[in-house]
């Protein structure tokens, strides 16, 4: 066997993604997404596959380009999906015993979600509409001109991140006829629908919205959203919540008589942990559940391996309870909660991030997990044993030829004697007794966390000869309602000096680092922070900045979330907090920069727009200091996560080649 070489930035291109299982009721077998990098480097391909219970026979599925988003029929007679084709997508049913699959929608741009209708007659789906014509059906275009257009805009949310300049379309529901391929439309207006379920029987729908009313005439100036219930004709909608919660996710209740919403009431702001509610259909009280429960529901850990992760709830067989998925102490797990609020469970935990999960007709746990040393793969736990069976090895021929460093974890005591987490990870060569460079990562949100889960950029830094430390600051999530709630109103205070701390604690407890060659980078929240850090002290010799924030005034106008952002995490806007926003803002002390510093921007950003790197950057070069932007042409705020493969690549050499051109390992 030849001996195993370093992790580099090509080796992206090789890996495989594991995505939504789900479970036949009819013999359990396990559909799931497979994605992976086309062969010219240029795209994605996703392709559905299936296997066996026990991971046996595993096979390719459906053959399109792009399929994703399996579901079984109520009887697993047949699997439903979405094909991307001619740019947008459709639903395509196929056979559970195989064969040509086929397509059951045509709406005009395309299905972004949708459900089996309780008996398996027709699909709810999810679709745009224009909102001068509120109708899914294709509409005849005048014929272009050859001379630029004005854009009129109207509405302050006109603009989002991966999406671009909102297009006159709203988000709304429609229902499928599979017999006689009737589309029929359950909602309308100029608002959009989220998260919507069948009731159990099939004749009502809940969803949720944020719907012009005389409380709310501007529905992009709130920041919660309602709860209704429709009949299946559309006729008669009923709103069961009164504005005051932000609601994620609904799902009837086996027995149809109440909706769960995994939602928060913005107490603390975007800081406020999510909790399970529950709500009549006829309406009446909501109770929040296990409210002195002080974790996080759902899935807040961060990764370059995937942009967004989760499931919704799932009920248990005897319908007394959910499963749901919480984050904590830098894991993902799945936990259940009784309906009657008596008590919760841990089901599956461990150092690792469980992403994504679906329950067995035998109440067995098919899940997808990552852990520091794999990107993503199937396991199965039999709930009554308490045994676990890994299904699937899609990574195993790279990861069979590459050396990784296993993270250690630790944790201190700052100042005030708050625990705060982390993890260091040894150069992949590591000698001991030598002395080595190391590199601190911060990551974004700031409601977010790191964890025990796979890192490309940090197993690269790695192989380069750094070690990476990172750790989860007050602001994260995983460790309570105080500790993520500390950050509103005191960015670069409490924050940075926990991180500061936290190099302090590594350097004393870790002999192997050199304290005089250190560095720094992060991205969104983790961007602003190292622009932060390069303007207030000068103990790293290199920096990266990526996709950051550096100016609190100009952010307020510009980002997709700007103007509530700022306001509910910096407590300002530029008219009436100017001063506020600027002493909070890395711009105002870009003279006290001597670090190095790299800025790495995408030029399709909404989210922390390239403006904000390019203010940085003018700066610092009017000001003779050391700095390179690059510009990643086409890329949004997931660059990292979920950007073109290409640039992805050339992001993680743009990282290394800074850090060595600067730090000598």
């Amino acid at each position: 066997m030849s001996e195993k070489r370093v992790i580099t930035e090509e080796d992206l291109y090789r890996i495989q993604w594991v995505n939504d299982p789900v479970i036949s009721p009819r013999d359990s077998s396990i559909a799931y997404v497979l994605k992976k990098v086309s062969e010219k480097h240029d795209s994605y391909y996703s392709h559905i596959r299936l296997m066996n219970a026990d991971g046996s026979q595993d096979i390719p599925y459906t053959t399109g380009e792009q399929d994703t988003s399996p579901a079984w029929s109520p009887d697993g007679s047949r699997l439903a999906f979405l094909r991307k084709k001619n740019d947008v997508h459709q639903v395509w049913i196929i056979p559970a015993h195989g064969g040509e699959a086929q397509s059951v929608t045509d709406y005009k741009h395309g299905v972004s979600a949708f459900q089996w209708a309780p008996d398996g007659s027709a699909l709810l789906v999810k679709t745009e509409i224009d909102e001068q014509c509120h109708e899914a059906k294709n509409i005849k275009q005048s014929e272009p001109s050859s001379l630029p257009e004005e854009i009129i805009v109207n509405r302050i949310k006109y603009k989002s991140d991966g999406s671009g300049l909102w297009n006159n379309r709203r988000q709304h529901l429609f229902i499928t006829d599979l017999a006689n391929q009737t589309s029929t439309q359950l909602t309308t207006g100029p608002h959009d629908i989220g998260s919507f379920a069948w009731s159990p029987d099939g004749q009502n729908i809940a969803y949720t919205s944020n719907i012009v009313s005389e409380s709310h005439p501007d529905p992009d100036q709130r920041l919660t959203n309602d709860l209704f219930v429709t009949d299946r004709s559309g006729t008669s909608s009923k709103q069961l919540t009164d504005g005051g919660l932000s609601i994620d996710s609904v799902s009837y209740t086996p027995d149809g008589q109440s909706i769960l919403m995994l939602a928060d009431d913005l107490n603390c702001g975007f800081a406020t942990l999510t909790k399970i509610h529950l709500i009549p259909v006829d309406g009446g009280e909501c109770h929040k559940l296990y409210e002195d429960l002080d974790i996080q529901l759902g899935h807040a850990c961060v990764s370059d391996m995937r942009a967004g992760a989760g499931t919704s709830p799932v009920f248990s067989k005897d319908k007394k309870s959910v499963y749901v998925q919480f984050s904590q102490n830098g894991g993902v797990h799945v936990g259940r909660f009784f309906l009657d609020g008596s008590r919760h469970e841990v089901v599956i935990s461990g150092d690792r991030e469980i992403y994504q999960f679906a329950l067995t007709p035998d109440e067995n746990i098919i899940f997808a997990a990552a852990d520091p040393l794999q990107p993503g793969d199937l396991f199965t736990y039999q709930n009554a044993a308490g045994t676990e069976t890994r299904l699937t090895w899609c990574n195993e021929d790279l990861l069979s030829e590459i050396k990784l460093s296993e993270p250690e974890m630790f944790t201190f005591d700052t100042a005030d004697g708050w625990p705060i987490q982390g993890w260091i990870v040894k150069p992949v060569d590591f000698i001991e007794g030598s002395k080595v460079p190391a590199i601190l990562e911060i990551h974004g949100g700031p409601q977010a966390m790191y964890g025990h889960t796979f890192m490309h950029e940090f197993q690269l830094l790695a192989a380069a000869g750094y070690a990476v430390f990172y750790t989860n600051p007050r602001g994260g999530h995983g460790y309570g309602q105080v500790h993520v709630n500390t950050v509103r109103g005191d960015y670069g205070g409490r924050d940075y000096q926990d991180l500061m701390e936290a190099v302090d604690y590594v350097l004393k407890t870790y002999s192997f680092i050199d304290e005089s060659r250190l560095g720094v980078t992060g991205g969104s929240y983790g961007g602003f922070m190292t622009n932060w850090i390069v303007g207030h002290t000068d103990r790293f010799k290199a920096a990266v900045t990526q996709r950051s924030i550096s100016n609190w005034i100009s952010f307020y106008g510009i980002s997709d979330i700007g103007y509530f952002f700022t306001e509910d995490q910096i407590w300002g806007n530029p008219w009436e907090h100017l001063e506020k926003l600027w002493k909070h803002s890395p711009l105002a002390y870009v003279s006290q920069v001597h670090t190095p510093l790299l800025i790495l921007h995408g030029e399709e950003d909404l989210r922390c727009p390239i403006e904000q790197g390019e203010q940085l950057f003018v700066a610092l070069k009017r000001l003779n200091k050391e700095t390179q932007l690059v510009r990643f042409p086409g890329a949004d705020h997931n660059l990292s996560r979920s950007g073109h493969p290409h640039l992805r690549v050339r992001r993680l050499h743009h990282i290394v080649r800074w850090f060595k051109e600067h730090i000598e390992i």
